[in-house]
């Protein structure tokens, strides 16, 4: 699979300043979009089309479907009764009339449609108070002898760029697509594989994407079904594939100490545990520790519903790198979550002797610099803490293993920070990414291409599943004698507050509120409020006092989404529930049923209901499985927000979308291995076009 030039690569890099018209204003403002060369011209695809190829007798117009028309102004409105308005009445052959309003006019636009004047316009028209209406059209006047030809191709609407008009946009792209390279100095995947799946090649795709002839199928295009968007969104997927891979192949490269001792500790931990772990747990220590053998350096996502036991195979993991003489290191992104793992963790593994240290931001003064100190001469053998473990002050005398929990939460500089701390020489510790949240196999194939992915999917025995009820909020006072109900029986209850609007101190005001009222409702009840505008060691106080059973209700903001153990709360109230995902509904829900006692979760919603509110809360009442909601909230929602928009690179994609190309993905993967076998330099290429310098960061 060799290529025969690289004539294309000199033409895309070529700079945006070589077109006519661009000068050094017009360069800056498209360069803040990061549009500096013809290639991320070619690459800036339309948003949608518009068909001006045709004009649409105006009796035949339909709401709601865009059309482009001509006919004559025949009456002309100013008004001003709340803001300014222009109506303009535009009547054709066929007998029909069509009213053009606008909000934003200025007084030559008012002059140009005087009645009896010529005018195309284009837009979408709706039900006004008289008849069809189309709000803000595009239109063009046209001379009496204007023969105005219709165009022959679908015209392209780009995303905006600040400062540059569409039209002027448009001219552009129209220019650098006049310089795009022949078929065979562009394409860099084999022809056969195109062949195999009825795909264009590329120059035919980006054409087909800018220039779309009168006859493509807009419904497809609208869909991103259409074969040039499939081609482009291949390639695209395969870049960022090969750039994951190459991360991972890059790293490998690195040595990392070989933790291959006869797991002395982990048998002791082991035989202490009150429990013994689920088949799926030894399968995913076994995978796990195999890693950890081998002197590269190990790269493992364990995924694990809520309770599904996954910390105790990261201590497991620790105890290798402990027995070895060396450290390890546990990150978790809030304080709450860090402590949790903290508390078991010193359970655990104080009894065998060692030393478990404590470093998050509250930790200061005096404090602060004995832990670091005793992370510094190694005698701090395990350490637990939030991203205060990343930062520049912290050093490890011999750090084995980085273990981070929920890391789609943390940037991904921080996650290069810590696992930089273990870098000696070319040795760098052993990574193991732990994540509460499923992961579709699709995702996970594309997202983490870089990563082994283990899954824990079993519960632990004695688990009872959580019984899982819709409500309308019509039925609160019914909610608040459920919870007298299970506090009697000397059961605890969760009300979650959440609210549309994300600003924590709106949030903060609504659970206030809500905590007042229940305290009003309940007197006998001892009540607690956690929410995010809290002092840290206020939270912790509340959190530990539910934990504990000093108080019986606990009403919260979704801050108790990740990691809170209270076997005995049997009881959980989401209010809005249709206002989360399905990934967040899923793991609150996932804070009851911990112990043996038949648990329940209301999702109390306000009507009506969108259809994916329905679809969301239809999911919850028939299933517990975190792979299963996973899957659903995939195809609800898209990628970008499941796996959090700060992945590099996986929430930019140009034309690709996981869930709707997943089908790709298997030849993606086949693709990759056999051009990182064969073709290395093309590979590189590739990444180039599509990735370019953020392939640094995809695999942190």
């Amino acid at each position: 699979m060799s290529h025969p030039s690289t004539r294309a690569e000199e033409a895309a890099r070529q700079p945006i300043t070589s077109l006519k018209g661009v000068g050094e204003r017009v360069a800056e403002k498209l360069a803040a979009r990061g549009l500096l060369s013809l290639q991320d011209l070619w690459l800036h695809l339309p948003l949608r089309y518009e068909d001006r190829t045709a004009l649409t007798p105006i009796r035949l117009l339909q709401p709601g479907v865009p059309a482009q028309v001509e006919g004559r102004v025949e009456a002309v409105e100013r008004g001003f009764r709340y803001r300014p308005m222009l109506r303009v009445a535009v009547g054709d052959d066929s007998h029909a009339t069509v009213v053009l309003r606008f909000f934003h006019f200025r007084a030559a636009q008012v002059a140009q449609f005087a009645p009896g004047t010529r005018v195309r316009c284009y837009g979408t028209p709706k039900p006004g108070q008289r008849g069809l209406e189309i709000v803000h059209p595009s239109y063009r006047v046209l001379d009496e002898d204007d023969d105005a030809a219709l165009g022959d191709a679908l015209d392209p609407i780009y995303p905006a760029v600040d400062g540059v008009g569409p039209a002027s946009l448009r001219k552009l792209i129209s220019q650098a697509l006049d310089r795009l390279p022949d078929d065979d100095s562009l394409e860099l995947l084999p022809p056969e594989l195109l062949r195999e799946l009825a795909l264009p090649s590329l120059r035919e795709a980006l054409l087909t994407m800018h220039r779309p002839p009168r006859d493509a199928d807009l419904a497809a295009l609208s869909q991103g079904q259409h074969p040039a968007q499939r081609r482009l969104a291949l390639e695209e997927l395969l870049a960022h594939h090969l750039s994951l891979r190459r991360q991972r192949i890059a790293l490998q490269k690195h040595r990392a100490p070989a933790l291959a001792g006869p797991g002395k500790l982990a048998k002791q931990l082991l035989a202490s545990l009150p429990f013994r772990l689920t088949g799926a747990q030894q399968r995913v220590f076994e995978q796990v520790r195999a890693d950890l053998r081998q002197p590269s350096p190990m790269l493992r996502l364990v995924q694990g519903d809520v309770g599904s036991g996954k910390t105790v195979v990261a201590a497991l993991a620790a105890m290798l790198a402990v027995e070895k003489g060396k450290q390890a290191a546990l990150a978790a992104p809030t304080e709450l979550l860090a402590e949790q793992h903290l508390v078991n963790l010193r359970h655990w593994l104080e009894p065998l002797g060692i030393r478990v240290a404590w470093l998050a931001g509250k930790v200061t003064g005096k404090a602060r610099a004995a832990v670091l100190e005793e992370v510094a001469s190694g005698q701090a053998q395990v350490v637990v803490g939030t991203h205060a473990l990343m930062q520049e002050a912290v050093t490890f005398r011999d750090l084995a293993l980085a273990i981070v929990d929920e890391q789609h939460r943390f940037g991904v500089h921080q996650r290069l920070a810590l696992r930089d701390k273990g870098a000696q020489g070319q040795a760098v510790p052993h990574q193991l990414v732990m994540t509460a949240t499923p992961i579709p196999r699709t995702l996970a194939m594309a997202a983490y291409a870089d990563l082994d992915v283990s899954a824990i999917d079993e519960l632990p025995p004695g688990r009872t599943p959580v019984q899982t009820v819709a409500f309308s909020a019509e039925r609160r006072p019914e909610l608040i004698e459920r919870i007298r109900a299970a506090c009697a029986e000397g059961r605890q209850a969760y009300w979650v507050c959440t609210l549309i609007d994300d600003s924590d101190e709106v949030i903060a005001q609504a659970a206030q509120t809500t905590y007042e009222q229940l305290s009003a409702a309940l007197p006998e009840l001892r009540i607690a409020l956690v929410h995010g505008r809290m002092k840290a060691a206020e939270k912790q106080a509340a959190m530990r006092a539910f934990k504990q059973g000093e108080t019986q209700l606990l009403v919260a903001t979704t801050v108790i989404e990740v990691g809170v153990d209270v076997p005995n709360a049997s009881l959980m109230i989401i209010e809005n529930a249709e206002r989360l995902g399905l990934a967040q509904l899923h793991q609150l829900r996932g804070r009851v049923g911990r112990g043996a006692t038949a648990s329940s979760c209301v999702l109390m919603y306000q009507a009506p209901l969108s259809l994916m509110a329905k679809q969301r809360l239809a999911t919850m009442r028939e299933t517990n499985d975190g792979f299963v909601i996973a899957e659903k909230d995939l195809e609800l929602r898209g990628p970008g927000e499941l796996l959090g928009t700060r992945q590099t690179g996986l929430a930019t994609f140009r034309v690709a979308d996981l869930a709707r190309d997943a089908h790709l993905l298997p030849h993606v993967r086949d693709l990759a291995d056999r051009l990182l076998a064969d073709a290395p330099a093309l590979a590189d290429r590739i990444i180039q076009r599509w990735v370019g310098g953020a392939a640094r960061y995809a695999s942190a």
